[in-house]
């Protein structure tokens, strides 16, 4: 598969546009935190993140296109071997299009938000020096 690109709309995936619409409607106390105080309004560095993006055959948390970067708010299910798994084969698949996910737990981002946030800035800033 190609890589993620403006070309191929970063693998947008329309069949599940619905399901990420509910999704941004209920979202979980974790994610509503980190997007209200760190990824929306361009907070990050001047970096665009939306939130419930269909990506190949996933709906990612957080996505920047710009930097290929996807954020998961994981909940106590991802503790699951089952979910486990899943979330690896996740990442596989995306990591093959060019995608990089930061993954955070919701006792991480309720309890130590600042942390994720530096987490996530020392990210983009590596991803600058790299880049640009």
């Amino acid at each position: 598969m190609e890589k993620a690109s403006l070309k191929n709309q970063f693998h947008y995936n329309t069949k599940l546009k619905k399901y990420a619409s509910e999704n941004r409607k209920t979202m979980t106390k974790s994610e509503a935190s980190l997007w209200k105080y760190v990824l929306s309004s361009k907070i990050m560095m001047g970096y665009k993140f939306n939130r419930q993006r269909p990506v190949l055959n996933y709906i990612a948390d957080f996505m920047c296109k710009e930097l290929l970067l996807i954020i998961e708010i994981d909940g106590n299910s991802h503790d699951d071997e089952k979910q486990i798994n899943y979330d690896k084969q996740r990442d596989e698949e995306l990591r093959a299009v060019g995608f990089t996910t930061l993954r955070f737990s919701d006792w991480e981002v309720l309890n130590r938000i600042n942390d994720v946030s530096q987490m996530i800035m020392k990210w983009v800033d590596d991803w600058e020096e790299k880049n640009l």
